[in-house]
């Protein structure tokens, strides 16, 4: 079975940052237990990356599931699909008010 896009959305700030977050449903594998894949980015107003979430590979030793922030990675908890997007959203808004707003 392939992959099928179950989600897509984005949006932009009038200053020009702007966020993005794609997830699939997979076929269930010990890389996608969950059968779910996702990428949420958060890009600054000339498309520096300042946030990911992403559950691609564990390239980085911190596990399947982590977050980019300016460089640094770290696991991070993933609980569904719904609650991680909103974990990733509420921390766009607050890096968005705090660094470009």
């Amino acid at each position: 079975m392939p992959a099928t896009k179950i989600f897509e959305d984005d949006d932009e700030f009038p200053e020009g940052d702007r966020w993005e977050a794609l997830a699939w449903d997979v076929p269930e594998s010990d890389e996608f237990p969950e059968e779910l894949k996702y990428s949420f980015q958060y890009l600054g107003p000339v498309d520096e990356e300042i946030l990911r979430y992403d559950n691609a590979n564990d390239a980085h030793g911190v596990g399947r599931h982590h977050r980019h922030y300016r460089g640094e990675v770290e696991g991070i908890e993933f609980e569904g699909l719904r609650s991680h997007l909103q974990k990733f959203l509420d921390e766009v808004e607050t890096i968005h008010e705090q660094e470009i707003a």
